[in-house]
């Protein structure tokens, strides 16, 4: 047992050095470690998401491949999605105890306000949610559950390993970027979407571990799924720059349906916020069911269509009307918690938006010779980022998926204009935040807050203190100042509540030694009524960020902090003390 016993006690040693040092905003070799065993882990259960889905729809819908929605008889189209509903309705019903908003935007309420700390809950009801929605042909996609997966990989690993919330934040990041990529095989949008929307953080420390996750959860992917690309569609280009005023003019097209979408999201949710969740599933449901009875290609993922219609596959009408039929389904789906994702469905309203676009283009414009299809690929960035506010993962995420270079130039100038159509013109937020606001929750950036939130209170806390009680004696006062510390903890009833500058101590015995003792003197010095610096002290957890210890004091029940750990039942271990100015020090 001695030599299990003492490597045991190696591996704790080594893990405790690695939370002090990853609290530090530059620990970029731990940081990497962990994006790779984050990336590996969230491929892996990514393809597990996807052959769960994909065999249940092989085996449920007729014909051959998943999604062929189609394919089912009117009955079918109406009895799936009810289905699906009463399933949901159940799950929510018996086992979410409240937590109904999932995917993207419930990522990024966790990063906002809890550190990115989700749980286990959360990624049960995420994985079984969405299987049972694209089983049953709801109208959402699985990029937000892959997302979503993805991200609670990378936090539960954080947690689990008691990490510190700095380093848990950059895991859900990497996590984020390993779904995506897995997702699509496309591991470059996965960064630029992490970094973009859920991190907003380009340091180096963040993007290095982001990278390491997205190309391990790529490689784990296309070790199972194969590496090719999503969409099957030749190379595709403008025919000429005469076509550029007609770029332009998708780009405010799709900029206002993507506006359109998030004022449908934004006002079903708001309005049904206080509904049952068994309500909420049954209305969509049945939403989804008549709609899906009329035109069932807006059924489910619809990435066959996608991939139809950038081959030219329908008539300019039937585009449109698919675009705003999905458009409702997904709004319906979206706003009523049915948990899935909205990159998939933007994609589809923008491919159908973009080509029906292209044939009237191409019928008012012969001499041009259009290409429906082009347009259709720029539909589908466009629409995501005027919906999502994502344009650069909207844009990397349109050239991988593609794999066709030759729509970059038109691409950057349609995600342009319809982010700037649908913020600036319209005045709308992100899906996700929109998403958030309407269930009745709460998101907002502060730079000053994110500066702090990169900081682990561990990499600055002065560690120069010695704790003692109330009341000590002159010789252990000597013995508390022989190594000349800055603080001294002061504990009263065995619970800290103040630090005292040593400096004050030791002033304060050197006059009593200068003047003459009275008889009768008492021998016991109390540490908290000698004249000297005192400042009161609330615990702050080990893990903690500074953004979580300036909260802390800004409550004002304490003027400075001292950090600590359990490490065992009842038993803490304190790690350094942590005033305002050096929160203060350490943002600028």
């Amino acid at each position: 047992m001695k030599p299990l016993q003492a490597i045991h006690n190696w591996f704790s040693e080594r893990l405790e050095a690695t939370r002090l040092h990853l609290a530090r905003p530059d620990a970029l070799l731990q940081l990497a470690v962990l994006g790779l065993l984050t990336g590996l882990l969230a491929g892996a259960i990514i393809v597990l998401f996807r052959f769960s889905v994909e065999h249940i729809q092989e085996w449920l819908l007729p014909g051959e491949g998943p999604d062929n929605f189609e394919g089912l008889s009117l009955g079918g189209r109406i009895l799936f999605p009810l289905l699906g509903a009463v399933a949901l309705a159940f799950m929510f019903r018996w086992f979410a105890k409240g937590l109904y908003v999932l995917g993207v935007a419930r990522v990024l309420e966790r990063m906002a306000y809890h550190q990115g700390r989700l749980t286990v809950r959360g990624f049960l009801l995420q994985f079984f949610g969405v299987a049972i929605a694209l089983v049953s042909g709801h109208s959402v996609g699985r990029e937000g559950a892959h997302i979503f997966l993805g991200a609670c990989t990378g936090s539960l690993l954080g947690q689990k390993l008691e990490l510190p919330n700095n380093a848990i934040r950059t895991l859900v990041g990497c996590g984020t970027a390993a779904g995506i990529a897995a997702s699509f095989n496309t591991p470059l949008a996965g960064v630029i979407f992490s970094l973009e929307v859920i991190m907003m953080d380009y340091h180096l420390a963040s993007f290095i571990p982001v990278i390491i996750a997205a190309v391990s959860a790529t490689v784990v992917s296309n070790a199972v799924l194969g590496d090719a690309a999503v969409f099957q569609v030749p190379p595709m280009h403008l025919g000429s720059l005469a076509e550029m005023p007609l770029v332009i003019l998708l780009g405010l097209v799709s900029g206002g349906v993507a506006a359109a979408f998030i004022q449908m999201v934004q006002s079903i949710a708001s309005r049904t916020r206080e509904w049952p969740i068994e309500l909420q599933m049954g209305v969509a449901g049945v939403g989804v069911a008549l709609l899906g009875a009329g035109l069932p290609e807006v059924m489910g993922i619809g990435y066959d269509t996608i991939n139809a219609t950038l081959l030219g596959g329908y008539a300019g009408g039937i585009l449109l009307l698919m675009a705003v039929v999905k458009l409702a389904a997904t709004s319906i789906c979206s706003a009523l918690n049915v948990p899935g994702g909205m990159i998939g469905p933007a994609f589809f309203i923008g491919a159908t938006l973009g080509g029906g676009f292209g044939h009237l283009l191409d019928f008012w414009f012969p001499g041009l010779n259009i290409q429906p299809g082009v347009y259709a690929m720029l539909g589908m960035s466009a629409l995501m980022a005027g919906s999502l506010q994502a344009p650069l993962a909207a844009l990397t995420a349109l050239l991988e998926l593609t794999d066709n270079p030759g729509i970059i130039m038109p691409g950057m100038l349609v995600v342009v204009i319809a982010g700037i159509t649908a913020s600036e013109l319209f005045r709308k937020e992100s899906l996700f935040i929109t998403m958030l606001k309407a269930k009745g929750l709460d998101y907002s950036q502060s730079p000053v807050m994110m500066a702090l939130r990169r900081v682990g209170v561990a990499s600055i806390m002065d560690r120069d203190f010695v704790q003692a009680p109330r009341l000590v004696d002159r010789e252990r006062a000597r013995e508390l100042l022989a190594d000349k510390p800055r603080w001294i903890l002061v504990s009263d009833n065995k619970e800290p509540v103040a630090i005292l500058a040593a400096v004050d101590l030791m002033a304060w015995l050197e006059q009593q030694e200068q003047e003459a003792a009275e008889p009768g003197e008492a021998k016991e010095i109390d540490l908290l009524k000698i004249p000297g610096r005192r400042l009161q002290v609330a615990p702050a957890h080990l893990r903690e960020t500074l953004q979580e210890a300036h909260e802390t004091l800004q409550k004002g029940e304490a003027e400075a902090l001292y950090v600590r750990r359990m490490t065992a039942p009842g038993i803490y271990r304190i790690y350094g003390i942590l005033t305002r100015e050096q929160i203060e020090s350490a943002y600028r």
